[in-house]
């Protein structure tokens, strides 16, 4: 029983993180690249006001509830270490590659953007991709072992 509850419960969390992370690539990303710099840093910022501590916590809770599987369901089990690693791999590249480039868009003055400025947003893009690619394949590792379980 307690294993259907955490089958449930990985689903949907590594859902949410799948979800919002292609919703981001397919619309918000287009838009904001699309944008001159002054828009696109104001932008970023209100759009970024709310992702922290939610995702981080959706993310690692998916993680720990994919390991507790790994444990305790019969079945495929591997498949919920696969998905662990996964969301592990969203998280590092959410706070290690995502996350410093946020910090220093956030700590521009759109009204005042610095002479030379590197714009940042083909690299936060290419590690977005990347994150959103490892959290699409979580939420398809963990469906296929919450099947065959």
């Amino acid at each position: 029983m307690i294993t259907d509850v955490l089958s449930v419960a990985v689903l949907v969390g590594s859902g949410v993180v799948a979800g919002v992370l292609f919703a981001v690539a397919l619309s918000v990303l287009p838009a904001l690249v699309a944008m001159p710099p002054d828009r696109y840093v104001y932008t970023h910022q209100l759009i970024g006001r709310r992702w922290d501590p939610t995702m981080p916590i959706i993310v690692l809770s998916s993680m720990t509830v994919d390991i507790a599987l790994a444990v305790f369901a019969e079945g495929p089990t591997t498949l919920f270490v696969v998905a662990a690693v996964l969301l592990l791999g969203v998280s590092v590249v959410s706070h290690f590659c995502n996350v410093p480039i946020n910090r220093v868009v956030k700590s521009l003055d759109p009204a005042g953007i610095p002479v030379g400025w590197r714009d940042p947003r083909p690299l936060w893009r290419r590690w977005h991709l990347l994150r959103t690619t490892l959290a699409v394949a979580a939420v398809v590792v963990n469906s296929v072992a919450v099947v065959l379980g």
